[in-house]
This record gives C-alpha cells, structure tokens and sequence, in this order.
C-alpha cells in the first residue's frame, strides 16, 4: 500500500511538472502574440513622438483619437472599405461553390485517372504567386479586365488548391452508407452534394470561409496589379497611401493598422468552434 501511495504521489508530481511547464510554452507562445497587438492598439492613440521614446512608453500620456480621425479622412476610407468588401464577398461565394464542387468530385466520385489528377491539383500548390503572376497579367490583359476588380473576383470560381484539399479530406471522411442510403431513394450526385455531404460539412466550409476572406481582406499585391483607378482601391492600397516619403504618418498608420487587424480578429473568434473542428475533422479523416 505505502509503495503504491509513493508511486500515486510522484506520478501526479510528475504530472503537475509535465502541465506547469506546458502552461510556461504556452503563455510565452501566447504573449509573443498578444505583446505586438497590444504595442499596435497602444500606439494608435499616441502623439507621434511618443512612438519612439526608450524606454518604450506602452501606455499613453493622453489618448489621441485624432488618429482616427485623421486616418479616415486623409483617404476615401468608407469606398476603400466597400471595395474591400465587394471583393471578399465575390471571394468566399466563389471559393465555396467552386472548391466545394471539385472537392466533391475528388472524394465521392470515381472515375479513371481521379488520383493522378488530384496530385496535379496539389502540385500547383509548390508553385509561388511571383512564378505565375506575369502569365496571368499578360492573360486578363488580353482579356480587357486590367483596371477592374474581375481579376480579383473571377479567378475565385475556379477553385483553390488548398481549398480544395481541406474540403476533399473532410468529404472523404463522411460514412458512404450515407451516399448509398441517399441513392436507393432516387436522389443524384448533385442532391446528395446539396443535401447530404454540404450540411454535414458546415465546419470546413467556415474553415475555408475564414481563410478566403484572410487572404483577400489582407491582398496587397493583387490589387496594386490590377486595379488602376483609384476609385477601385482596396483598403490595403488605402493604407500605403497615408505613408508619404517625407512624413510617414506612423501614427496614423497604428490606427490604420487596428483598424484592418480588427475584423480579421472579430471573425475569428466568432467562428473559431467552427474553424479548430473544421481544421481537426480535415486533417484527421482521411
């Protein structure tokens, strides 16, 4: 008996060392994080100035709104932002449909040479934007589409292949007695996609939805190719412009930088129980 309380006591002391030190890697991990936002929120609200005193001033003297006020007037901040929100929407509309649709395919329809296909799909996944971004210029040159948001839209409705990837690994985790049970009843393909895989998919969907508007919300590069009016320009292009070379307008671009970071936060952490399943449920069916 007195052995086993030994042993009973060293293994729950091992355990409280094994959980003190995973909350250590944990908190640290999580301050890394939280440190640089907070020194962000910070600086949003500081005189110019107060930016770059040592030691690092992390609370202000007086809290400055006016770089907010400056910041939204010193570009069209309101058209910039609904330019932004054409093109997310236009974005997550198309990567669902396009990517859910091919996914689908991949995973619960046979057919000769499927695999081989697939491994073509995620090869392109190697290829780096800055490889393909001149061919697809030269492409929506010739189609007329330079100086409007199309390039930025259309090309979501023809899939992504990490997308499609996600959507495919958790589709073919779904029971095919599902499938099945849906036929003998006289349901087709597109039904059973509609009615059956896609409800059950909710999770990975949002995951993909989530990380659609990421990506689109912050594109810099896509933007500044296509996008020739200024009337057009996103958010992210709105942003450089309060940066001068004379004056970089560092406080205004804190709470330009809020201001971006903010939705991105929000989304996350109402959709984050969606996001961590979709993610889990994806990468572990298979």
């Amino acid at each position: 008996m007195k052995k086993r309380k030994k042993q009973m006591t060293k293994s729950r002391f091992f355990q409280g060392v094994e959980l003190t030190i995973l909350y250590v890697i944990l908190i640290t991990m999580a301050l890394c994080f939280i440190v640089p936002f907070f020194w962000l929120v910070s600086s949003s609200f500081k005189y110019p100035y107060e930016l770059f005193e040592v030691p690092v001033r992390w609370i202000p003297r007086t809290i400055q709104f006016e770089n907010y006020q400056k910041m939204f007037t010193m570009i069209p901040f309101f058209q910039y932002l609904w330019n932004t929100v054409k093109i997310v929407i236009w974005n997550v509309i198309g990567s669902l449909i396009s990517c859910s649709l091919v996914a689908y395919g991949f995973s619960r329809l046979k057919w000769p040479g499927r695999d081989k296909v697939f491994v073509l799909v995620l090869i392109t996944m190697i290829l780096p934007f800055q490889v393909t971004m001149i061919p697809q210029f030269l492409m929506f040159q010739k189609l007329g589409w330079v100086g409007t948001p199309l390039p930025l839209t259309v090309t979501a409705f023809f899939g992504n292949p990490f997308y499609i990837f996600l959507l495919k690994q958790f589709f073919s985790g779904l029971p095919e007695e599902l499938s099945q049970a849906a036929r003998i009843d006289g349901a087709g393909e597109f039904r059973i996609f509609w009615q059956v895989c896609i409800p059950l998919a909710r999770p990975a969907m949002t995951t993909v939805a989530i990380f659609s508007f990421m990506r689109c919300w912050n594109d810099y590069i896509g933007p500044l190719l296509y996008l020739t009016n200024n009337k057009e320009y996103t958010l992210s292009i709105g942003v450089q412009l309060i940066r001068s070379t004379l004056d970089p307008k560092w406080a205004e671009l804190m709470a330009a930088g809020v201001v971006m970071v903010t939705p991105v936060l929000v989304i996350f952490f109402l959709m984050q129980k969606y996001f961590i399943q979709g993610i889990s449920m994806s990468g572990i069916k298979g």
